[in-house]
């Protein structure tokens, strides 16, 4: 499949960042979305920049309608986006509840409604999210982090059958903890042990948009780290 246009949500900083500088550098025209024009601003030379809020539901289908009609079609879309929040079930408050699941699930369902349609016309596609391992596993302390991660599990598994037939690919990591500036300044070091680096998570993700990917499909990828 030749993939002409790679779209990166959340490209303003951390495993975003570090996908779009992997994106561009294999080959792939790439346009970097984030609500930070500063983060945006440092990513290299030749990439677009597109300064956007998508976790809000309105903005995804306006924005991938103006880089379809401005640039091109995109083939490959990867959504980084998140939010995270620590709490046992009992204390999760229902406004952390609301935007652990409008960021995490919502995002990653405005977009890829925003984009599936192209992809579909312009005969497939690649589709990439971000949940985590509490997600997968239940994990003390992060309830309703880990209940809106397997909620994005599910979705990507879902997506994945209804876009199947029509050449789009679905699939997502999971990393435990990504070794980012904000990461490390919220945990505690011994926390950080095994963290993986947004940019070997980044290689995952451009083998999973890669042709040599081409047959996993509604794939959940474990990249826990050490």
């Amino acid at each position: 499949m030749d993939i002409s246009l790679a779209v990166v949500a959340g490209a303003g900083s951390g495993l975003g960042q570090a996908t779009a500088i992997a994106l561009h550098a294999a080959g792939y025209p790439t346009v970097a979305v984030d609500r930070n024009k500063t983060g945006l601003s440092e990513l290299p030379d030749g990439i677009h920049l597109e300064v956007a809020d998508v976790t809000d539901p309105t903005v995804p289908g306006p924005l991938m309608d103006r880089i379809v009609g401005g640039i091109g079609t995109p083939r490959i879309l990867v959504n980084t986006i998140g939010t995270f929040a620590m709490g046992e079930a009992l204390s999760v408050t229902p406004q952390q509840f609301d935007e652990l699941i409008a960021v995490n699930v919502g995002t990653a369902l405005w977009l890829t409604q925003s984009v599936a349609p192209h992809m579909q016309q312009a005969g497939g596609g690649v589709i990439v999210h971000v949940t985590a391992r509490p997600g997968i596993e239940p994990t003390p302390g992060y309830a309703g982090y880990g209940v809106s991660k397997a909620a994005l599990v599910h979705l990507t598994k879902t997506l994945d059958l209804e876009l199947r037939p029509h050449g789009i690919r679905v699939n997502a990591i999971a990393p435990q903890v990504i070794a980012t500036a904000k990461n490390k300044a919220l945990f505690p070091p011994e926390a950080l042990v095994g963290a993986v680096e947004p940019e070997a998570l980044a290689d995952v993700i451009a083998f999973l948009v890669s042709d040599a990917a081409a047959s996993i499909n509604g794939a959940i990828v474990p990249t826990y780290g050490g």
